[in-house]
């Protein structure tokens, strides 16, 4: 069953910062290359010294474009924080993925268009017009995108960087109460790589 095509595929260098789009993604067995492969970590000056340093602790984090301007932010809530390298930073599994027909469910919900960019997938799918299953139904099952063999974890439970808007204007908390209230707080997929490959704009996502 084909449930879309990638309509975009963003990596994440630095975990919670801002997001890079690419036209094909070296997926391997430990996710994206170049995907969450850094994370800001709090040394001072906050209760989360020794943990990352999220959206959660600084809603402008999402916008900084590297180490320095996350750095910088910090500073100015006089929070002492370190960019570490080397390991793979991921909240739960090495790849995400939403598809546009969930968003449009919350959309309708909620009375407005919501962009896809505030869940910072790493794969966003566009829905043949047959698709309609919600997370649960993929939980478990496999699916191919492009050279790669994904297995799906499990449904991602959202948190408070959802209100955040992806361009900076003002946060929206009425979002996240809605997506508790009404989708029992599930927005996207969590998947594990079976088998490395390439996705590409534009490969199909299939469920086998």
């Amino acid at each position: 069953m084909i449930v879309g095509t990638l309509g975009a595929l963003r990596r994440y260098p630095v975990k919670s910062l801002r997001g890079e789009s690419v036209d094909a993604a070296e997926i391997t067995s430990t996710g994206i290359a170049g995907d969450r492969v850094a994370a800001i970590f709090v040394r001072e000056g906050h209760a989360r010294a020794g943990n990352t340093y999220r959206g959660k602790e600084n809603e402008h984090l999402h916008l900084a474009g590297d180490a320095d301007a996350a750095l910088a932010l910090a500073r100015e809530r006089g929070v002492g924080v370190e960019c570490r390298h080397g390991e793979r930073y991921f909240d739960d599994a090495p790849i995400s993925i939403v598809v546009d027909r969930w968003i449009e469910e919350l959309s309708a919900l909620l009375g407005y268009a919501v962009e896809w960019e505030r869940f910072r997938p790493n794969f966003f799918v566009r829905a043949t017009p047959a698709f309609g299953d919600p997370e649960s139904a993929l939980c478990g099952a496999d699916l191919q995108l492009g050279g790669a063999l994904l297995r799906v974890r499990s449904a991602i439970e959202r948190c408070v960087t959802i209100t955040y808007h992806p361009a900076g204007k003002p946060s929206d908390p009425n979002l996240l109460r809605v997506l508790a209230q009404q989708r029992g707080n599930l927005m996207g997929i969590y998947c594990d790589v079976v088998k490395p490959g390439i996705a590409r704009a534009g490969d199909a996502l299939a469920r086998l």
